[in-house]
């Protein structure tokens, strides 16, 4: 483990056990470590992934994979030509509830797909007090990222990472962002703060249309919702792992009893018109910590997938393009301001390469 702050590395080694070293040019040059784990500043990403690339490293980043798309491409371009692994969070694709999804949507269980919501609000941050949070081990809780790096690059890719795995590559974006609160801290300046909402519809090569919401203003609300010709999956909790996945089957019964409010209030008129729909095997996880929607996500599973991957000889299911990819969707919707932008893609016809 390497950190620019010694005192900060060194508390994170006392908490968590592992080997301090003294630099990242230390830790680099060691020929012991074959994977790079870069959970530094959004800022710090690129610099940090190249030098780990340059070092002959695989690498696990931290999203975004870089800030800017040119700086992305130089990473995954980087990565290609040394033969080496480049992948980047979120990594919940891996997670339970996003397994069931695939195979609810293999099964065509809700027939074609048309169109998905996908909610990814997170509360109104800066009335939390976020500068009073710490880890474990007393590390502050990175406030001003969230608020000048922006919701959309913070937070858009675990539902666009979800959208890119299950529908493919995306054609267009149109979308719209804007910062609605500049004050949020009394040591922030307002014209530092990035968009805090942002709303985009996302047009997908195989011929899927997503609206995706992202804010630290509204009220937590990370639902996904797909809808097909026959009925429609929804997730109520995109950050939990083992969130169930449920499963209604539209009928013309159903779809009329959905205009009356009161039907959907009591749990017996909801099972007469099948209002509710049925859960899907996800986990033992999709309990009670479910309920209570308390975020259950497995963080180790990107880069422990990275280092199957290298063991096996086989791609990450976490390709760089796929990182690429939502990377450029993120920068497209962040990037269109209150001017709104219609932005057509650079063409992926293969999001497992690398």
């Amino acid at each position: 483990m390497a950190d620019r702050n010694a005192a900060r590395a060194l508390a994170f080694v006392s908490h968590h056990g592992g080997e301090l070293f003294a630099s990242l040019e230390t830790l680099l040059a060691d020929p012991r470590v074959d994977i790079i784990l870069n959970l530094t500043n959004p800022e710090n990403h690129f610099v940090v992934s190249r030098a780990a690339l340059e070092a002959g490293k695989h690498v696990y980043s931290e999203k975004p994979l870089a800030v800017t798309l040119r700086d992305a491409e130089e990473l995954v371009d980087l990565a290609e030509a040394k033969g080496l692994i480049l992948s980047a969070a979120p990594c919940s694709i891996l997670g339970e509830s996003a397994a069931a999804l695939e195979d609810a949507l293999r099964r065509q269980d809700v027939g074609q797909v048309r169109l998905v919501y996908a909610e990814l609000d997170d509360g109104p941050i800066h009335q939390m007090q976020p500068d009073e949070w710490q880890s474990p081990f007393g590390t502050p809780w990175p406030w001003r990222d969230e608020f000048t790096v922006g919701c959309t690059l913070e937070h858009a890719g675990y539902h666009l990472t979800w959208l890119v795995a299950l529908f493919g590559p995306a054609r267009s974006v149109t979308a719209f962002s804007t910062c609605l609160i500049p004050d949020k801290h009394p040591d922030l300046p307002a014209e530092s703060c990035a968009p805090d909402f942002s709303v985009a519809c996302i047009a997908f090569e195989s011929g899927v249309v997503a609206r995706l919401t992202c804010s630290i203003v509204a009220p937590h609300d990370h639902s996904f919702r797909v809808i097909g010709d026959k009925g429609e999956l929804f997730v109520d909790e995109g950050w939990h792992f083992g969130a169930p996945v449920r499963l209604r089957h539209f009928s013309p019964l159903s779809l009329r009893a959905d205009t009356y409010a009161w039907l959907a209030r009591h749990w017996l008129t909801r099972t007469l018109f099948g209002l509710g729909g049925r859960k899907l095997s996800t986990s033992p996880k999709g309990g009670w910590r479910r309920e209570i929607k308390r975020h259950e996500m497995d963080y180790t599973l990107g880069v422990a997938e990275v280092a199957a991957a290298l063991r096996e000889g086989r791609r990450s299911r976490l390709s760089a393009n796929m990182a690429l990819h939502v990377t450029e969707i993120m920068l497209a919707i962040q990037q269109a301001t209150v001017a709104g932008a219609s932005v057509a893609l650079k063409p992926r016809s293969n999001l497992q390469d690398h």
